[in-house]
C-alpha cells in the first residue's frame, strides 16, 4: 500500500531496497520513520551538541553547533519535501544524519585527519557518517551499526553535489551511476540554506561581520530593503532576524519552484525516472544560484577566514595532530574498547575513529590530560 499524499516519484517506504540485516520489529513504524528515530537516539547524534559549526563551543552558548544546525536543516528540508510531496520521514532522517561523521573543530578537523590518514585510506566526513551508522554504533543484539534502510545510507554517502569525493570504494555499494532520491538531493541545498543564513546570524552576533559589510551582498541588500518596507518601525536587531527569515523563505520558494519545473520538464513519473537523470533535479534557478554564490563568497572571505577563526583553526590543527601522533606512538593510551578493534580495522583507523568521535571540548580536555603535567588523567 502506497503512502497517502506522496508523489509517485517520492521514496515510498514499502519500495525500499531494504536493510543489511533481517530483524524483528516491536511496532509498526514505517521504514524511514524508524530510521529517523534510530539516528536521534544514537550516541554520535548526541555528540553533535558539542561539535563546532563555525564557533568553538567554549566561545559562547548562543552560537550554532552541529546539532542545532542539523535540526535547522531538518526543519528547512521538511518544508521543501512537503511542498514537493516527497517523503518527509526520509528527508528528516537524512538531515539529522548528514553531519554524524564530522570531526571536532569543523572542517579543520576533517582536513587534519585526512592529512594524517593519507597513508591509511584518508578521511572524509560522508564516509565517516556511513561508517558510524553501518559499523561504529553498538546498540542492537544481532548486528553493529543502526541497520538503516538502503536509501538512507545511500543519501548519506552521496551527500553534497560532489559526493564522488567520498571515494569510489565507499560509494560502490550504493549505485554510483544513479542519481539519489529527490529526498537526498534536497538535503544538499537545505544544508546550504541553513548554514549560509545562520552563519550570518552567528557572525553578526560575534562581531566578525557587520551590517555594513553585508550591504555589499546583493541578495542580502534586496531582502533587507524588502523587510524595511514591510516593517518600517523595526529596530535593527529584529530587522536583521527578519531579513534572515525572509532570505531563507526566498531560497526555499525558488528551490521548490525550480525543482517542480524540472520534474515536469523531464516528465518524471517514478523513482526510476529520477535515478536515470544526468544531473540532480533539485536546484536553485540560475539567477538565485548566482546571488547565493555571491553570499557564499562573502562569508568565506569575511567570516570563515576572519583572523579569530583562523587562530582557532591553527590551534585545532595542532591539537588534533599532536593527539594523533601521540596515540600512534603509544596506542595503549586509547580506551580499552578501542584497543580491542585494532586487529579488525587497523591501529590508525581506530585512532582516527576515536579522534573523529570527540567533541571540541573532549579534544581540548584530552590535549590537556596528555600535555599538561598536573592535569588529572
Amino acid at each position: 500500500m502506497r503512502q497517502n499524499g506522496l508523489a509517485d516519484y517520492a521514496a515510498h517506504s514499502e519500495e525500499s531496497r531494504g536493510r543489511a540485516h533481517e530483524e524483528p520489529y516491536k511496532d509498526v513504524r514505517l521504514a524511514y520513520e524508524r530510521d529517523r528515530d534510530r539516528i536521534i537516539h544514537c550516541a554520535a547524534f548526541r555528540r553533535l551538541e558539542y561539535k563546532t559549526q563555525v564557533f568553538v563551543n567554549h566561545e559562547g552558548d548562543y552560537y550554532r553547533t552541529r546539532l542545532t544546525h542539523s535540526l535547522e536543516v531538518a526543519q528547512i528540508a521538511r518544508g521543501i519535501a512537503r511542498s514537493l510531496r516527497l517523503n518527509e520521514d526520509l528527508v528528516e532522517a537524512l538531515a539529522l544524519a548528514h553531519d554524524l561523521g564530522h570531526t571536532p573543530f569543523g572542517h579543520t578537523g576533517e582536513d587534519a585527519l585526512n592529512r594524517l590518514m593519507k597513508d591509511y585510506g584518508g578521511f572524509e566526513h560522508n564516509r565517516q557518517s556511513l561508517r558510524i551508522v553501518e559499523t561504529l554504533e553498538h546498540r542492537y543484539p544481532d548486528f553493529d551499526g543502526l541497520n538503516l534502510s538502503w536509501e538512507v545510507r545511500e543519501g548519506i554517502i552521496k551527500h553534497s553535489s560532489d559526493y564522488d569525493a567520498a571515494g569510489n570504494s565507499a560509494i560502490e555499494a550504493y549505485a554510483p551511476d544513479e542519481r539519489p532520491t529527490l529526498e537526498a538531493q534536497i538535503i544538499d541545498l537545505a544544508d546550504e540554506i541553513a548554514y549560509n543564513n545562520h552563519d550570518i546570524d552567528d557572525g553578526l552576533k560575534a562581531g566578525f561581520i557587520s551590517l555594513q559589510d553585508l550591504s555589499q551582498v546583493e541578495l542580502w541588500q534586496k531582502t533587507w530593503a524588502k523587510v524595511g518596507e514591510k516593517f518600517p518601525a523595526l529596530d535593527e536587531r529584529r530587522q536583521t532576524l527578519q531579513t534572515i527569515s525572509y532570505l531563507i523563505s526566498a531560497l526555499i520558494h525558488d528551490l521548490v519552484a525550480t525543482t517542480a519545473r524540472k520534474i515536469d520538464n523531464a516528465n518524471i513519473r517514478s523513482q526510476a525516472d529520477i535515478r536515470i537523470q544526468p544531473k540532480n533535479l533539485a536546484s536553485f534557478s540560475p539567477e538565485m544560484k548566482q546571488l547565493n554564490q555571491q553570499l557564499k563568497k562573502f562569508l568565506y572571505a569575511k567570516l570563515y577566514r576572519h583572523h579569530k577563526v583562523e587562530r582557532m583553526r591553527v590551534k585545532a590543527e595542532r591539537f588534533l595532530t599532536l593527539l594523533f601522533e601521540n596515540y600512534s606512538s603509544n596506542p595503549s593510551l586509547l580506551p580499552e574498547k578501542y584497543q580491542q578493534r585494532f586487529d579488525q580495522f587497523g591501529t590508525q583507523r581506530v585512532i582516527c575513529d576515536y579522534i573523529a568521535s570527540m567533541t571540541d571540548r573532549y579534544a581540548q580536555d584530552e590535549y590537556k590530560r596528555l600535555y599538561e603535567p598536573f592535569e588529572r588523567t
